[in-house]
């Protein structure tokens, strides 16, 4: 006899959640690989961020739903995918430790990017073009240690913020995910002192039970 566990009723709320997501069963009809793209959508259609001819970087990019939307809304629509050129209809160069299914048009790279040689083949495949928009989904395995997963959380955005200081145009952007809890005061501080302009947005396609938002930078500071 089997006997029901709180860890699997969990496991089913969650799984009936998912089924019936509205945002999932968009994302079928619309053919992004993940829900995720809509939570892009919402910050780029609020302050207008990409556009075509950008150079756009997506690190911790796997599955590929927000490299998929980046794409789209780089490519001029008179084009089809197989005519896009990089230096003239803008780009995506995405980089994940775990693998990706290839999206048409988009340059990717698995490996850690805080390795100087994978870092090496970010910068070889910009082509010697600073990123418009640097957007970063990155994130951690939680313990469920509060100040540990804090700590993890800022590297990783303190990542984000150096790789957008050497390698983003001055007037740049950058999206990054962070999570409301221990620690998220020091990443508005951290933003703070990189961007001129540092704006919170938590999309209508997170969760609302998810403690993810996103911290948006504008305009580096000078250094």
């Amino acid at each position: 006899m089997k006997i029901k566990t709180k860890s699997s009723k969990v496991n089913r709320a969650w799984i009936n959640d998912h089924v019936n997501d509205p945002y999932v069963k968009q994302a079928q009809r619309d053919g992004y690989r993940a829900r995720a793209a809509y939570k892009l959508q919402e910050i780029d259609e609020a302050l207008g961020l990409i556009k075509p001819g950008q150079l756009v970087v997506d690190l911790g990019s796997a599955p590929g739903a927000w490299s998929q939307y980046l794409r789209r809304r780089l490519l001029p629509k008179a084009l089809g995918m197989h005519e896009a050129n990089l230096a003239e209809d803008g780009g995506v160069i995405a980089v994940d430790l775990l693998p990706m299914e290839p999206v048409q048009g988009v340059t990717f790279l698995q490996g850690d990017f805080r390795e100087p040689e994978v870092l090496q083949q970010l910068v070889n495949a910009m082509g010697g073009r600073l990123a418009d928009v640097v957007v970063s989904d990155m994130a951690p395995n939680l313990s469920g240690i509060a100040s540990a997963d804090a700590a993890r959380v800022e590297q990783l955005i303190e990542l984000a913020i150096g790789f957008a200081q050497q390698r983003m145009q001055p007037h740049g952007t950058l999206v990054a995910k962070v999570f409301h809890g221990a620690g998220y005061d020091q990443l508005v501080r951290l933003f703070k002192s990189a961007f001129k302009l540092v704006k919170p947005i938590k999309p209508k396609a997170s969760r609302d039970k998810s403690s993810e938002t996103f911290l948006i930078g504008v305009g580096l500071k000078a250094r």
